[in-house]
């Protein structure tokens, strides 16, 4: 057997004329240590074709390979030779060619349109998790590491980018329009961080306080929107130095925009990959929530070039790893960078609810899970590994403190750095740091899938408190009360009236249930579990307990993220049957004052959950009445103008506001959101970037065909993806049944790009009950292509989620299921799972509570008797 290879040389052959289907003609020379004499050597690769492979053993004479027999499913070829190969060192050639693919994965083009309206094709490169071998044959596995010596042979008039450094540059002897480029020897690295962009783009460029040069490209003349990226990237990577105490290995980074690309972004090691949408920011065109987006996902990409590619996963078992301390540490990044956003209150709506509410699935997995093939790779990019893995990384944090914690992350980087690492070798480092139990807490949270609910009474005893503190795991369906019911060990904190900021009380929870003595708080007070929402579990308090936190909502004095926390855990229990609906219905209106984005972008986004739920009843204008009234004193506080001294916040909660009033129709809402768009269409006054989305959303929802093809024209008119994007998420509140079909034959076209049809589609879904059925037979309809666009990456996944989760009756979810039986889609396995079991907890949903909500919301208007 071969052991690692030590260098790579990959040409990239002519890609000369990248505006056709390129074939990429390539030579790879890999220098190897055989350490054991073998006749074969087995590869990674995929949709390559060895034209010739030969060894060279040092010293020795090059012996060709004789045959190559590919193995397609397990995406492997074997490279027979005539004569054993003997032990010691020696190279490995190949000549090689590939197809530049439309796929958006491995080496692929990426469509864009020139300023004067050509289409041109770049050459960009997606390697994570396992499509680096349909670029190169090579060993394609995290713990298999080299370094890598690239070359590029490009047209002259291109950008030629790679993970290091231009070394030289020079005419290529065979064709005066081309030149070779070469590139600095990488570090040792994983095949997935390799990467090579081709293409016409121009760049800001700055140096980090550390001397780091840093580059944004951006599509030609459009310098100036990589300018905020570039802030961010700059103020970061001092950031991660000084809190890692690990300074950046490399003396570049590069942060480039790619047209077609299907994930958010990519942490190649130096040359960091984005969607448009993620990196560029047009100061007069983008809204608030983009440069928060973008600011996020350069955190999180630029914490990678530490965590993931300095040390690296051993297999894809530990992905979260990566992806859940990244999408910790991008949110501590942020708030280091702009304060003002709030952004840790941002995370538990944004990742740790989302997270419990699939965690709650019986088809759920554990943080950390067994993979064998690639498909079964694509499948775990999902919410547990990284929202889950970021909630638990945060309340580990938060177990062991900051000062320990940097302790502990120093010592692993330091230990590991250019390695490959388990899970078990970081809580050995942060477990040595902190003298805490670190594997035995954190091993209950990694390996069991799902997480408890705490289950909370009190008694008061004099001025003691005693309560009593019981866990179970928490399902979806209800809690579970089978025999062999899991344990975690749950870091608990307590808080009381006295002081809501400061925690009183802090208990590790290691059994099912245990008896704790508050002393010192007098029988008005109230105590809330799980001061910040750092716990990753639901608490369900005793009726008096809960009664007595309702005045911390209405006047403000419980803190913003426990106001939502308390507000979501309940929303929670009343899906899963424990509390009823009408509870939760009670509690939001004691929001009434609320000033928090966040706290509305959650109760917001329940709301919506419960208004699709309702869509399937007779009473849904019922429900959009509710909304109509709960949102109204905020929508006339906040107005439809920003005022002075207003700020990011600000912001947010006017887009979410007047959207949610305009989408249920309030008719003034509505009245002015029509008038300000006929004015920004005509050009009299061009809508504020921030105001954009709810107005289109609200003039759709209760547009014609009129506003439709109004809204198509400004989107062909857009020159920024940002605003096409806009404009495509919001297309399918159209309610006409011919023009939702309109919308989804648009999601299809020419028009959209790639990875945004999986938005259209999924909005037409979530926007009303025909538009979910226009949605799901268009999948159906239509399949054969999407799956081949997107094959079985995570888009197909994210496309079946979008489409099918809304649903509420029994017969959909055999349907779903049956679909899915006969049309297979490996990588969406787990995805299909979930959505049926969703359909199913909707429907009992329904059963159970619709008459109840119903009569509540009809006597709620009644006039007292």
């Amino acid at each position: 057997m071969c052991s690692s290879p030590k260098s790579f040389k990959v040409g990239t052959g002519c890609v000369s004329d990248i505006k056709i289907i390129s074939i990429s003609y390539a030579v790879l020379c890999q220098c190897l240590q055989v350490t054991q004499a073998t006749n074969q050597i087995v590869m990674n690769c995929a949709d390559i074709d060895i034209i010739t492979a030969s060894f060279v053993p040092e010293g020795g004479e090059e012996i060709n390979a004789t045959g190559f027999n590919y193995q397609n499913e397990d995406e492997k070829v074997t490279l027979s030779f005539p004569s054993a190969l003997q032990k010691g060192s020696g190279a490995l050639k190949i000549d090689f060619v590939g197809e530049l693919n439309d796929k958006m994965k491995g080496f692929y083009r990426s469509k864009y349109t020139t300023s004067a309206g050509e289409i041109r094709y770049a050459a960009v490169t997606q390697f994570e998790a396992t499509d680096a071998r349909r670029a190169f044959p090579c060993w394609d596995e995290p713990a298999i590491k080299a370094t890598f010596d690239i070359a590029l042979i490009v047209p002259k008039d291109r950008v030629a980018l790679s993970n290091m450094n231009v070394i030289d540059r020079k005419p290529y002897p065979e064709d005066e329009n081309l030149v070779e480029v070469k590139f600095a020897t990488t570090p040792i690295m994983s095949t997935y961080l390799v990467a090579f962009v081709i293409g016409e783009y121009d760049y800001v460029e700055s140096q980090s306080s550390d001397g780091i040069t840093v580059r944004v490209y951006t599509p030609v003349g459009k310098a100036e929107q990589g300018k905020f990226a570039l802030e961010v990237a700059t103020k970061t990577l001092p950031f991660y130095k000084d809190y890692f105490s690990v300074p950046y290995p490399l003396p570049k980074i590069d942060l480039i925009a790619i047209a077609d690309f299907a994930a958010g972004a990519m942490e190649n090691w130096g040359l960091v990959t984005y969607r448009e949408t993620a990196l560029l920011i047009d100061p007069k065109n983008s809204c608030s929530s983009s440069r928060q987006w973008v600011a996020l996902v350069v955190g999180h990409e630029l914490a990678h070039q530490w965590f993931g590619n300095l040390v690296t996963m051993e297999w894809w078992t530990h992905l979260w790893l990566n992806e859940g301390f990244a999408s910790w540490i991008e949110y501590l990044c942020v708030d280091h960078c702009f304060p003002e956003y709030d952004i840790w209150t941002q995370f538990v709506s944004a990742d740790y609810t989302r997270a419990l509410d699939l965690d709650a699935l019986d088809s759920s997995h554990p943080i950390e899970v067994n993979v064998g093939h690639p498909s079964e790779v694509d499948e775990i990019f999902d919410a547990i590994s990284y929202s889950k893995g970021a909630s638990v990384i945060r309340m580990l944090h938060n177990y062991i403190g900051d000062e320990d914690f940097r302790k502990g992350m120093n010592a692993y980087l330091l230990k590991f750095q250019h390695k490959n690492a388990s899970t078990e070798d970081l809580w050995d480092c942060l477990e040595q740091a902190s003298g805490k139990p670190i594997a035995a807490v954190m091993g209950s949270w990694t390996k069991q899938m799902g997480f408890p609910i705490i289950v909370v009474d009190q008694e008061q005893v004099s001025d003691d408190r005693i309560l009593k503190l019981c866990q179970k795991k928490f399902c979806a369906s209800g809690p579970h009360n089978g025999e062999d019911c899991p344990n975690w060990m749950v870091p608990i904190s307590i808080c009381t009236g006295e002081d809501p900021k400061c925690t009183k009380l802090k208990v590790l929870l290691d059994r099912p249930e245990t008896t704790i003595t508050l002393s010192g708080v007098s029988p008005d007070q109230w105590v809330k579990i799980n001061p910040g929402t750092v716990g990753f579990y639901r608490i369900q308090y005793s009726s008096s307990m809960l009664e007595s936190l309702l005045p911390g909502v209405r006047d403000l004095s419980l803190q913003p993220v426990d106001r939502l926390g308390l507000q979501n855990d309940l929303f929670s229990l009343s899906r899963a049957g424990m509390i009823s609906t009408v509870e939760v219905l009670k509690l939001m209106e004691a929001f009434v004052n609320e000033p928090n984005y966040t706290v509305w972008s959650d109760l917001s986004c329940n709301l919506g959950v419960l208004s699709s739920l309702l869509s399937h009843t007779d009473f849904h204008e019922e429900i959009q009445e509710f909304i109509r009234d709960l949102f109204t004193p905020i929508g006339l506080e906040l107005a439809w103008d920003s005022k002075p001294g207003e700020g990011h916040l600000d912001a947010l909660l006017r887009g979410l506001v007047l959207g949610k009033l305009g989408k249920a129709g309030h008719k003034p809402t509505l009245e002015e959101a029509r008038r300000r768009f006929r004015d920004h269409v005509d050009g009299k006054q061009v809508l504020p970037a921030d105001l954009r989305s709810p107005v289109y959303l609200t003039v759709l929802k209760h547009g014609d065909s009129a506003t439709l093809d109004t809204m198509l024209k400004l989107h062909k008119l857009a020159d920024m993806q940002e605003e096409k994007n806009r404009i495509e998420r919001v297309l399918g509140a159209i309610s006409a049944p011919d023009l939702i079909q309109k919308v989804l034959n648009f999601a299809l076209s020419e028009e959209v790009r790639p990875q945004d049809t999986v938005s259209v589609i999924g909005g037409v879904a979530g926007s009303s009950k025909q538009g979910r059925k226009a949605a799901w037979k268009f999948v159906k309809d239509n399949w054969e292509e999407l799956y081949n666009r997107y094959q079985g990456g995570f888009l197909i996944s994210r496309l079946i989620k979008l489409t099918v989760d809304g649903f509420a009756i029994d017969k959909m979810a055999a349907e779903v299921k049956s679909f899915f039986e006969s049309h297979p889609a490996p990588a969406a396995e787990r995805t299909v799972q979930q959505c049926c079991e969703n359909i199913l907890l909707n429907a009992a949903w329904l059963k159970r509570d619709a008459d109840d909500i119903h009569q509540y919301l009809l006597q709620r208007k009644a006039p007292p008797v």
